[in-house]
């Protein structure tokens, strides 16, 4: 088998699962995201080599995303193309939060945010906004203000420290566990 066969499988697999998901097969969303998280790791190492400890959490954000911006996928377009621009902006994120831009990196600041910013962007952002402060909301205060300090306000771990009276390790610890507690509640499990 080719690689491109290999690929068409791939994509043909996902895209079957992902339109089930899409009209509310919830069996369908978890095999969906379980196969995305896969691919994604492996993107991931690729292009945040120097940062290894790091993968997960930006794993996380790209799954949060992605459950968040679900309605905005369009069925005209591959779902792995759509899945892998949000990685790619989630990534831009995290480089420009860390302003270590190496030259083994591609320049992440050029991502073409319209691939998955579709028309529907207003009503999208809302829901969405609406969608993430529900689920913040479920978070334990120590969780939610570490996310929302370092992820969504982009402090440092260091300044979140300084800001919450927590050690950094405490602060990353918490941005971890409200992180993957966040993806649990995505996928369903309440935990």
């Amino acid at each position: 088998m080719s690689a491109n066969s290999g690929e068409y499988a791939y994509e043909a697999a996902l895209r079957e699962r992902w339109l089930r998901a899409q009209a509310g097969d919830e069996a369908a969303y978890r095999e969906a995201l379980r196969g995305i998280a896969d691919a994604l790791r492996a993107y991931l190492r690729r292009r945040m080599s120097p940062y290894p400890d790091d993968i997960e959490d930006v794993l996380q954000e790209t799954l949060l995303a992605l459950h968040l911006q679900r309605g905005t996928y369009d069925p005209a377009y591959a779902v792995s193309a759509w899945v892998t621009a949000i990685a790619r902006h989630k990534v831009a994120d995290f480089w420009r939060r860390h302003a270590r831009a190496g030259a083994r990196h591609e320049d992440l600041d050029d991502v073409d945010e319209s691939l998955f910013a579709h028309d529907a962007g207003a009503a999208a952002a809302s829901d969405a906004q609406r969608d993430l402060q529900a689920l913040m909301a479920l978070l334990p205060a120590a969780q939610r203000q570490a996310i929302l300090l370092t992820k969504v306000q982009g402090l440092s771990v260091s300044e979140a420290s300084q800001r919450t009276g927590s050690s950094p390790a405490a602060v990353k610890v918490q941005v971890h566990r409200g992180l993957k507690r966040l993806a649990n509640m995505v996928k369903g499990d309440h935990r």
